[in-house]
């Protein structure tokens, strides 16, 4: 039975992607930049679930072909938008393996953080071991008011310990995690040649634009979109759960600016698309409403959070079918 599923799932996917007009040939007709690379566009992948909470594995390859086949440079596997917290070291694993497996010509980027240092080494080790081009690591984040000094030796343990062709990731995401990372434990860290970039989710523009500033020679991710036109302006990457759902314009907007065009007026289109969705649906950003929006695009079965997140409600469906309709109907 899950074998059909899968393959159901896949066939599905494909049949969406002829329909849309995209073929393989168009989704690889640009090489596609690599994890120390600039300017990359990482969608943060959501990690489908079936009914009963199981990994979907046949869900998440039908997700990886038609990010890619909308123009994504990689995904973030099991990132914040991928629940990594409510999967376990055995299901991250294995998410990871498949992610691998089904890369096509896509970067990856693994989340590998955890609340303790020997897991997260090795998580790292796993995901170089399976075609993770790169790491995320979150901070330590069960313990709050930490200092520099241990963040840098927790950091520092992860980095000599992880493989050197991954390139590390920090994630400054405090939202989530409580514990901001400082510029100055940036910069304690910057003689490591693994450390690549950081992914910077906080809601702090000024703090943003700082960071590009002191680090220029980082890849210093945009982790939310109104970061995003400043940040390729400077040649930083995106890691964007908004992605998900409008992944062709937001690749489109990535190929302009690699190309020295002025993305000014395709971020404000997509700016304008992110406001009718959120209209319809104020939390669309939710992992229920976010996983069952993207099932419609793809003509997918709906696949599921896992708790604590709650699943879309009936009147969230509605809203979503709405917004997703007025979104195309304005190219």
């Amino acid at each position: 039975m899950e074998t059909t599923r899968r393959a159901a799932l896949e066939m599905m996917s494909a049949a969406a992607l002829t329909m849309a007009g995209m073929t393989a040939a168009n989704a690889q007709d640009q090489p596609k930049p690599r994890s120390r690379d600039k300017s990359i566009m990482w969608v943060a992948s959501p990690t489908p679930c079936d009914k009963n909470l199981k990994v979907d594995m046949g869900a998440m390859r039908a997700q990886m072909q038609w990010f890619e086949h909308n123009g994504a440079d990689g995904i973030t596997v099991l990132g914040s938008g991928g629940e990594y917290p409510s999967f376990s070291m055995a299901e991250r694993k294995s998410i990871m393996e498949v992610a691998g497996k089904n890369k096509g010509k896509m970067n990856i980027m693994c989340t590998t953080g955890t609340c303790n240092f020997p897991e997260t080494i090795e998580l790292s080790k796993h995901a170089a071991d399976h075609g993770a081009d790169c790491a995320l690591v979150v901070p330590p984040f069960y313990y709050k008011n930490v200092s520099d000094e241990g963040l840098r030796k927790y950091f520092s343990l992860v980095l000599e310990a992880s493989p050197q062709k991954l390139g590390v990731h920090l994630y400054h995401v405090p939202g989530y995690s409580g514990v901001p990372l400082s510029n100055g434990l940036i910069a304690s860290l910057k003689h490591y040649p693994n450390l690549a970039g950081v992914k910077d989710s906080g809601d702090d523009m000024a703090g943003y634009v700082d960071r590009v500033t002191n680090f220029p020679d980082l890849n210093i991710s945009s982790g939310t979109f109104p970061k995003l036109e400043y940040g390729l302006q400077h040649g930083m990457s995106g890691v964007l759960s908004e992605g998900v759902l409008l992944c062709r314009p937001i690749a489109d907007m990535f190929a302009a600016s690699r190309a020295g065009k002025d993305i000014h007026a395709e971020f404000a289109k997509v700016t304008a698309q992110m406001d009718v969705l959120y209209k319809e649906c104020p939390k669309m950003e939710a992992y229920g409403p976010m996983k069952y929006a993207l099932s419609v695009l793809m003509g997918t079965p709906q696949t599921f959070p896992r708790p604590p997140a709650v699943d879309v409600t009936e009147e969230q469906k509605a809203a979503i079918r709405k917004g997703l309709e007025q979104v195309k109907k304005m190219g």
